[in-house]
């Protein structure tokens, strides 16, 4: 037998996740830069231009979840000109839909509200294609000047026009790198038809023959991870506007938790990794069904609750750093961390192929809390907190029953 101990192919860097988790972060600032663009009258209780801002993320963020994995099962194919003609095509669509998704709840949004919901789907678009494509350096570097200016900005206001010009200037670096990203896909033979045919089921172009040719990734493949999408970010957005829709300050207590929220993610996919080895670990030197069951829910519990000791000291450092914004306790807290539990457990289950559980379980939750909010039942943070229980429960006992079984871990 070879000397040394047994290759682990899930040992990654933290550093890289860590960078991830503040890249996911990093255009939250760019709120800040906007915030005099949103004028005029509120939006259903909501601050100015809410409405069309969260309809076009949310389009963005369905839309880029499925496209991303139709592009990282190309990747996985060992096809990288496919999945670069899936992104030359995918990308502008979604950009293209984000917007016109944005514009039709614009309502009477003021023009530069709108201007700034369309970059924002351009954003979503061009960074889906550089985290995709493993760039997510050339991400930061694109961004870093905008967040700059919007961290100068909460000390001292700057002049009128800076605003507008950093987050123009970081769109295009982003749209640039993007561009160049899928540039050798412009230079297939098959032009534009090559990227709707790796975008649609029908399959790649390649040099190889056509009955030669590995079998493309099903589209409909693509469709819950695009569900997981939508319904982790209505969850989200809830936990996020939840203070606001109770009547409390708009902006003061909600955006802690979702700055938190999102820089966990980049522990979350380390932990990710960490479980995995843990559970090869395991499955190498448990000597029965039960040994390794027990040794995958002991990991299952310890890598989860270092997510929650992160996402909350991550909580409570966005919240002492925040103007005006509480400590959070109680229900609030309870409620940020069932919420966390629900988004890592759906993680896990997803990166174990059970994408279609952790979709329908996510997504009735997330019915359930709009249902909550619009017939206006109980309290936004209690009903969150149960709704995310809930969620958490049902998850939490799928991972147990799925991946204490040791065929789901080859």
């Amino acid at each position: 037998e070879p000397d040394g101990p047994a290759p682990d192919p899930w040992q990654t860097g933290l550093l890289g996740c860590l960078l991830r988790g503040v890249v996911f972060a990093l255009p939250g600032l760019a709120y800040v830069l906007g915030a005099p663009l949103f004028t005029g009258p509120g939006d259903h209780g909501l601050p100015a231009g809410t409405v069309p801002l969260l309809a076009g993320a949310l389009c963005g963020w369905t839309w880029n979840q499925g496209l991303a994995h139709r592009a990282y099962a190309w990747l996985g194919l060992g096809d990288r000109p496919a999945a670069r003609r899936a992104l030359l095509l995918g990308a502008p669509a979604g950009a293209l839909l984000g917007s016109l998704v944005a514009v039709s709840f614009a309502g009477g949004a003021a023009p530069a509200v709108v201007a700034f919901a369309a970059g924002q789907s351009c954003y979503l678009a061009a960074a889906t294609v550089l985290l995709v494509m493993g760039r997510e350096r050339l991400l930061l570097l694109a961004l870093a000047p905008m967040a700059t200016g919007a961290v100068l900005s909460l000390a001292d206001p700057l002049p009128e026009t800076a605003g507008p010009a950093l987050l123009l200037g970081s769109l295009a670096a982003v749209a640039v790198l993007a561009l160049r990203e899928v540039a050798p896909a412009l230079k297939d033979e098959h032009g534009w038809t090559a990227g709707l045919v790796a975008l649609l089921p029908f399959g790649g172009f390649g040099t190889l023959p056509a009955h030669r040719r590995p079998a493309g990734p099903r589209l409909t493949g693509s469709l819950p991870y695009a569900l997981f999408g939508l319904a982790t970010g209505v969850l989200v957005l809830h936990a996020a506007l939840g203070d606001v829709l109770a009547g409390e300050p708009a902006g003061v207590v909600a955006a802690p938790a979702a700055v938190a929220l999102t820089l966990s993610m980049g522990p979350a996919e380390w932990l990710l990794y960490r479980f995995r080895s843990g559970s090869l670990a395991g499955l190498r030197s448990s000597s029965t069904a039960r040994d390794f069951r027990r040794t995958t829910v002991l990991t299952v519990v310890r890598c989860l609750a270092a997510y929650l000791a992160v996402l909350l000291a991550l909580s409570l450092a966005a919240s002492a750093m925040w103007p005006h914004a509480p400590v959070p306790g109680g229900v609030r807290a309870a409620g940020l961390l069932l919420l966390g539990v629900v988004l890592w457990t759906g993680l896990l289950l997803q990166s174990f192929g059970a994408v279609t559980a952790a979709t329908a379980v996510c997504c009735a939750a997330a019915l359930v809390q709009t249902l909550l909010l619009v017939t206006r039942t109980g309290d936004p943070h209690v009903a969150g907190a149960v709704v995310y229980g809930t969620a958490a429960a049902v998850q939490g006992a799928l991972v147990c029953h799925l991946l204490g079984r040791a065929t789901a871990h080859r």
